[in-house]
């Protein structure tokens, strides 16, 4: 490693690096994801064999895909606003772009490192109910304005939740910042034992369900897709889409899955770390260099780990009415967010 730390990059060269790299950690998930869960768990799910046919055992079905939908006509409806109407997708899949710029992928693998990470993990994840907004507005729909609008009152409703459950983790860790909430689960003990680090999801185990609910919610993923409801609604907010940006709609879907899920890994996971009593580390000044390398791969397995999770409760539940989809944020998961807070305090205090 020291040949390449020889070499200074220019601020140009990382920018062109970071843009890359950003492409890569969005879209490679994203079509790993569609690939592994939804054509084929589905399938084994339901006993059945999903794509088979292009490329082996279906391997290529998704470039497949996404060939016939570029093929495809874009349609713009006589009445919809075209500005909106073409720059909605878009807004949607920027937020997922902004977000995984906060998830830290090694010691020394990152795009940023703001000490309020999590915070502006947070607020940029708001970003995409704008474009669905604008989506459902500018199509000059009925049955996309409606699922436009119940998306936005979902995913209000679940952001609250899924902020107050991270709250337990930053008062836990006592950082905001991603990386140093990883250093501090990997470097921590359980009782004086090191040998599992400190995986947040143990003590906050309450604080990751509900954040888990709420990813499913803000993904607008069954059973939580009232705003689509196809027996409703026909598709929603992405009623009259069709081509590249409903491609784009699709692929923003599934990418927002693979960084939230990444985020959650970091937040109650351990992240990129393994602990670090392991190999005799006891800062994050002391991890070798392999864990640059090393780390987005332990990312990747976690995520998909949790990916697993949502995909499933997506394939398993039947679709909430909107009246109990809207009691279960302000009724259940709010006050159970807010009790989990209490008592995460009352131990920082006292222990």
């Amino acid at each position: 490693m020291s040949w390449l730390l020889a070499f200074e990059v220019p601020y140009w060269g990382q920018s062109v690096f970071r843009v890359l790299g950003g492409l890569v950690a969005v879209l490679l998930p994203a079509g790993t994801i569609v690939y592994v869960f939804l054509f084929k768990m589905m399938s084994f799910m339901q006993s059945r064999l999903g794509p088979m046919e292009a490329g082996p055992y279906g391997s290529l079905q998704l470039v497949a895909e996404v060939g016939k939908w570029l093929q495809k006509e874009d349609i713009v409806p006589a009445n919809a606003d075209r500005k909106i109407f073409k720059m909605a997708p878009v807004v949607v899949l920027l937020s997922t772009f902004l977000l995984v710029a906060v998830v830290p992928f090694g010691p020394d693998a990152w795009f940023t490192n703001f000490e309020t990470g999590i915070f502006y993990a947070l607020a940029v994840s708001s970003v995409s109910v704008l474009g669905i907004l604008m989506a459902g507005w500018a199509s000059a729909n009925k049955y996309s304005l409606l699922g436009g609008l119940r998306a936005a009152g979902q995913l209000i409703a679940y952001e609250l939740p899924m902020v107050l459950a991270v709250i337990g983790v930053v008062i836990q860790a006592g950082t905001m910042n991603l990386q140093e909430i990883v250093v501090a689960q990997n470097a921590g003990s359980i009782f004086g034992f090191d040998g599992l680090g400190n995986p947040y999801i143990i003590t906050q185990f309450v604080g990751f369900v509900v954040f888990m609910i709420a990813i499913q919610a803000e993904l607008t993923q069954t059973p939580f897709d009232m705003p689509i409801a196809e027996s409703e609604l026909v598709s929603g907010y992405m009623t009259e889409y069709s081509g590249f940006r409903f491609l784009i709609f699709f692929i923003g879907e599934f990418a927002t899955a693979g960084v939230f899920a990444m985020i959650a890994s970091t937040l109650f996971l351990g992240g990129w770390g393994v602990p670090f009593a392991w190999f005799g580390w006891e800062s994050v000044d002391q991890v070798d260099n392999w864990m640059n390398f090393a780390g987005p791969v332990i990312v990747i397995t976690k995520m998909m780990l949790i990916t697993f999770l949502v995909m499933w409760a997506r394939f398993s539940y039947p679709r909430f009415r909107e009246d109990q989809l809207q009691r279960f944020a302000w009724k259940v998961l709010i006050p159970i967010s807010l009790v989990n807070i209490m008592v995460t305090a009352v131990f920082k205090v006292a222990l």
